[in-house]
């Protein structure tokens, strides 16, 4: 779904300050003035104010990513390979550091935590689907697991990145490296006998994320798991 342009607009007219102001309502309140618009239209648009504003921003470069996908030629690449270049793309629709930076603190924040963590996980889903994903049992809940926590601390690491992009190119690269060393280490678990008994809770665990960008609740993780 398209997001409503007068909220877009706001996003715009927001985003030149938010290096200096930080995703704050004084922001909102500035945006909203020089778009012009009634305050309690705004209000109705974007609840939380700069808040909701700074999830669209998340969602744009989602967006992007995707459409950047969509002409992509990935032609001869490996898996890994395609992956990185997806979250290469990412980092590419993101842009702006400054307002990333902001939103990282933002989203840092404990009461923010469960918003930034659905934003990663969405971002991660955007990647795995763009590239033609179409696993249905525990692969579609692990492999959107694994690729939000590489993408979290691509990110961590391309906002402190001085070089060329080169760094961070080579940073996306070793994680991935070690997302595939991990993957060789399942194949070997799941192939053996002696771990049968937990693959009922693990595919319920998948079963229970019914929707994209759908989080799981950790209430339905077996009790023997939310223990230890």
């Amino acid at each position: 779904m398209q997001p409503d342009p007068v909220k877009l607009q706001l996003l715009d007219a927001a985003l030149p300050h938010v290096a200096f102001e930080g995703w704050s309502p004084a922001i909102f309140e500035a945006a909203v003035a020089e778009v012009g618009i009634d305050p309690a239209h705004a209000a109705t648009l974007c609840p939380r104010g700069a808040v909701d504003l700074a999830v669209l921003y998340h969602q744009q470069g989602d967006a992007a990513m995707v459409a950047a996908m969509k002409t992509a030629d990935l032609t001869g690449m490996r898996y890994s390979e395609k992956v990185a270049h997806a979250i290469r793309l990412r980092l590419d629709a993101a842009a702006d550091k400054e307002a990333v930076r902001r939103g990282t603190t933002l989203f840092a924040l404990p009461h923010m935590a469960p918003d930034g963590a659905k934003l990663i996980w969405g971002t991660a889903d955007a990647i795995w689907t763009a590239l033609g994903d179409t696993s249905d049992d525990i692969n579609w809940y692990s492999k959107r697991s694994i690729l939000s926590a590489v993408y979290g601390s691509v990110v961590l690491y391309w906002l402190g990145d001085t070089s060329d992009g080169s760094a961070t190119d080579a940073f996306i690269a070793r994680r991935i490296d070690n997302v595939m060393q991990f993957e060789k280490m399942k194949a070997q678990i799941n192939a053996n006998p002696l771990f049968k008994p937990l693959t009922g809770p693990l595919e319920r665990l998948a079963a229970s994320v019914k929707a994209p960008n759908q989080m799981p609740d950790l209430n339905d993780l077996p009790g023997m798991w939310r223990d230890h």
